[in-house]
């Protein structure tokens, strides 16, 4: 086995910290499965869980949107079928953000005891949210086949989409996480902006309903949630050409998402020395 010492120094962490990151992707392992055994420690469905939260959420919006409210799916495209597409994208998303959002002052007592590049704990966080995608996406693939719905070429694009998901999870998860150390009011805030943008994505609704509406003023705000472009694209990619897509606001995503993640990057390396202090 193969060993290095670290040692403390002014400025080394500055000079080395990403082969300091590289070289500790071992821990980065083992903070993902102690997170995904903590989970579903003491739970008699395990993983299942994974699969009855989306099918459980589908079945009540289907009841609500497409049966009570009458909202229409695009056309050709079965109404449970669109909405467990972005259900599956927006979980990943919000689980995952709210875990990377969280992952600092979960982890506080190794911030405080061990040195090591705390990067490591928000990339770790994910691992939760890629269990529990994988089930929701097994549960869309049976879905789809209840429903004789067979992909196409678009499914290609599929990586690319769920690549994006997690890089705006990390954008906006970030820096929330260095708030959080500072001040745990963002805790109890972060659960109420993730149930608003529920509503305010394209999930329960087509994005179809949203371009007929014109020159509306709310309009432009909407086309500006980066999450509108991604879970578009993802359901674009999943159902083909019937699914309504805007390639602009893919565009308006990738943009804010590259640049908020450079941001969150800066400032969490920059705050991220103080942790020790605050926490």
């Amino acid at each position: 086995m193969k060993t290095h010492e670290v040692i403390i120094q002014p400025g080394r962490s500055e000079r080395h910290y990403w082969r300091d990151l590289w070289r500790n992707r071992e821990l980065m392992f083992i903070l993902s499965m102690r997170d995904v055994s903590v989970r579903y420690k003491q739970t008699a469905l395990g993983t299942a869980w994974g699969l009855i939260r989306p099918l459980l959420t589908m079945m009540v919006m289907v009841l609500v949107f497409s049966k009570i409210a009458k909202l229409p799916p695009d056309p050709g495209i079965p109404y449970a079928l669109m909405v467990l597409g972005g259900i599956t994208i927006w979980t990943f998303f919000s689980t995952a953000f709210t875990q990377i959002s969280n992952s600092v002052t979960v982890n506080a007592n190794l911030v405080s005891k061990v040195y090591f590049p705390r990067l490591i704990m928000p990339i770790s966080a994910i691992a939760i949210s890629l269990v529990d995608f994988l089930v929701a996406l097994g549960l869309f693939v049976l879905l789809a086949i209840w429903y004789k719905f067979v992909p196409d070429w678009h499914l290609l694009f599929l990586p690319a989409f769920i690549l994006l998901a997690v890089l705006a999870a990390f954008a906006f998860g970030l820096f929330f996480a260095v708030v959080n150390v500072k001040f745990r009011d963002v805790g109890q805030l972060i659960p109420f902006l993730v149930q608003v943008g529920f509503y305010a994505c394209p999930i329960a609704y087509s994005s179809r309903l949203v371009a007929e509406k014109g020159d509306v003023w709310w309009v432009p705000f909407y086309w500006a949630n980066p999450m509108v472009g991604i879970i578009d694209g993802f359901r674009w990619s999943l159902l083909g050409e019937k699914a309504y897509f805007n390639p602009e606001s893919l565009v308006t995503s990738v943009a804010i998402v590259i640049v908020c993640l450079a941001l969150s990057v800066y400032f969490f390396r920059k705050r991220e020395n103080t942790f020790v202090d605050d926490i």
